[in-house]
């Protein structure tokens, strides 16, 4: 009988996360054949904002977060990351956080699908778009800017969220065409 079997935690979030990756990416590709990439893509971008508002509420629920401060978005942020399976180095200065990630499970999910000529457009609109919900759930007083990302030939992803009051240039805030590796 089903019920009487128990599954550690780790068979379950691997399960989730298995289903979770692989929903995202069947949705998207169904609209697409449907209705074309631009279309399917700008519909994503529609979900990542609202998922990305749910998974920085549920962050702070969770970790019992009632704050703004750099430390408060840097404990949610690694939250969101590690359900995400992400290994992120994450940092936190009193004017911002910076996340580095080394490979990411979403790029890693379209590589093994022959997807990789996609990638980039997709890395270029969502991961701004989510990043972009973080900042706004945590206040509004974050600039968001990510200045390497693996799907665009970059060593890591790096996503830095900067306070309003500093200097962001010293921060290579993200360019949306930007190359710099």
């Amino acid at each position: 009988m089903a019920g009487e079997e128990t599954y550690s935690d780790r068979c379950l979030a691997e399960f989730l996360k298995r289903s979770y990756a692989a929903v995202d990416g069947l949705w998207f590709v169904k609209v697409e054949d449907a209705s074309g990439f631009e279309h399917a893509l700008e519909l994503d971008r529609q979900v990542w904002a609202v998922m990305a508002k749910i998974q920085a509420r549920k962050a702070r629920e969770l970790l019992g977060v009632e704050g703004n401060a750099p430390a408060d978005l840097a404990r949610c942020v690694g939250l969101k990351f590690a359900g995400d399976g992400q290994d992120a180095d994450i940092s936190h200065t009193a004017d911002g956080v910076r996340v580095r990630l080394p490979a990411c499970m979403w790029f890693d999910v379209m590589q093994r699908a022959g997807r990789e000529d996609v990638a980039r457009r997709i890395g270029e609109v969502i991961c701004p778009t989510e990043m972009a919900v973080w900042a706004e759930e945590f206040g509004g007083g974050y600039e968001v800017g990510i200045p390497r990302r693996l799907c665009a030939g970059c060593e890591c992803c790096e996503i830095v969220f900067t306070g309003a009051h500093t200097d962001t240039t010293a921060n290579a805030e993200e360019n949306p065409a930007s190359d710099s590796h």
